[in-house]
């Protein structure tokens, strides 16, 4: 381990030099190769943090068994809440941080990410503690059933303990893609899900950790990846590099950090609630069917990776041009942008339907074929309307560049709502198929209602 931790230093200071130090300004050039060069790196790096809970989910799965599985899938939502609330504080600053390096404005941009830092490290020691105490609570009201609960709550209360890690992790990663750097994001996160993967086979095949093993995995590689990025920062990156004078609150910037954040940190706990509400229609289904949900939510993350990177992409792209005023260069990038989403999810359902089989049994042991059976019905209905996360993702990412979070934050409100009613009024019939069904509806509604603020605001 020691030797690993040594090449992963040297790897990360020593080679950057040639293929990471580049920090790109989005207000010129050819606008698909700017799109293309900061999203490549996202994808990976989407792909890469899906599998911190993929990781687990496998080594659970296939390793501890159905039960471990389904105590993982359904502490995922709670956890999810907690530590999206922290992401939606980073994007909202993250918009800020672009429109002021589009703008040229350095000084100012340390200013924010001073203030972000100060504030957001009180706001997540709050987080962390009201999360650790209703964690049992929460298991409780969403019907978790009686084999697994502990086992759920074990798994959420040391993920809560760590919790500040994520946060330095995402604040940093935000200002890095905020001057155009989402290569060295990627990088720390490979060095730390491999970390991820070391300590979950070591904990769970070797020590018998079981769950409570594949959480402190997680967060151990999480504070790894937190103390690399903010060293590289440090060494490699001057225009993000706090001095000691620096580190102090700017309350001018504080109201308007918290005016793009507290919307951005409430869309995405509404989004997390609603996704916990699902997990309540999900639990009274049985076993089988959280274990699939389990599975077949990992598949659809893997899945839409390329949609969820365009929504950063689109929304650096759009705020550096904002903030350099080019109104017409930000019009050219949503369109391009939606076309590359577009492709991107038609390659993808094809590839998702025709081997749904093969990827549940990534997560499930094949003799569990109840579960892997339930997965396939909702994978294949789910594919076919993936082109339309593209539509939602690039429309989001748009409105959060222009700083108009309301618009994302409502929308976002309402896909949840009709999921949640859908979902609860189609599971006793069809099972975990009514989750897709839900899901198709919340996305047809949310596309609906962004594509008329688009038209009220385009010429």
């Amino acid at each position: 381990m020691v030797i690993l931790y040594l090449y992963c230093f040297y790897f990360t200071f020593f080679c950057f030099d040639v293929i990471l130090l580049q920090m790109r300004l989005m207000t010129e050039g050819n606008i698909s190769k700017n799109l293309l060069r900061f999203i490549l790196p996202m994808i990976l790096g989407n792909i890469f943090q899906q599998l911190y809970n993929i990781t687990d989910s496998i080594i659970v799965g296939r390793f501890v068994g159905k039960n471990a599985l389904a105590a993982v899938g359904t502490a995922y939502p709670i956890m999810s809440i907690a530590l999206f609330l922290i992401v939606g504080l980073c994007i909202g600053t993250s918009i800020l941080m672009s429109e002021f390096f589009g703008g040229g404005e350095i000084e100012k941009l340390k200013r924010e990410i001073s203030t972000t830092l100060i504030c957001g490290i009180i706001f997540t020691a709050v987080i962390s503690a009201v999360f650790f105490a209703v964690s049992f609570p929460l298991l409780k009201l969403i019907s978790t059933p009686d084999e697994i609960i502990d086992d759920c709550d074990l798994y959420l209360k040391i993920f809560f303990c760590g919790l500040i890690f994520s946060f330095l992790y995402n604040i940093y990663t935000s200002a890095l893609r905020a001057v155009g750097d989402s290569k060295a994001p990627l990088i720390f996160l490979i060095i730390s899900v491999v970390v991820n993967i070391i300590l979950d086979l070591l904990f769970v095949l070797e020590m018998n950790l079981g769950v409570k093993g594949v959480a402190l995995a997680t967060v151990i590689s999480q504070a790894f990846s937190a103390v690399l990025i903010i060293v590289y920062i440090n060494i490699k990156v001057p225009q993000l590099r706090l001095k000691r004078k620096d580190i102090k609150i700017d309350n001018s910037l504080l109201k308007q950090t918290i005016n793009y954040s507290w919307i951005t940190a409430t869309q995405q706990t509404a989004l997390y609630v609603g996704k916990l509400l699902v997990q309540g229609a999900v639990n009274p289904l049985g076993v089988d069917s959280i274990a699939a949900f389990n599975a077949v939510t990992r598949v659809d993350s893997f899945a839409l990776t390329p949609s969820d990177s365009l929504n950063v992409s689109i929304t650096t792209f759009t705020a550096q041009n904002r903030g350099a005023g080019k109104t017409e260069r930000i019009a050219q990038g949503f369109k391009t942008a939606l076309k590359m989403g577009v492709l991107f999810n038609i390659i993808v359902s094809f590839i998702i339907y025709i081997f749904a089989p093969d990827f549940l049994k990534i997560f499930l042991d094949p003799k569990d074929t109840e579960a892997i059976n339930i997965g396939i019905k909702y994978l294949r209905i789910m594919s076919i309307f993936y082109v339309g996360v593209a539509f939602c993702n690039v429309l989001q990412g748009y409105f959060r560049g222009l700083g108009d979070l309301k618009v994302t934050l409502l929308a976002t409100s309402v896909n949840m709502f009709f999921r949640i009613i859908t979902v609860y009024i189609l599971a006793p019939i069809i099972g975990l198929s009514a989750v897709a069904v839900a899901t198709v509806c919340g996305w047809t509604v949310m596309i609906a209602l962004e594509l008329v603020f688009y038209k009220k605001i385009t010429p």
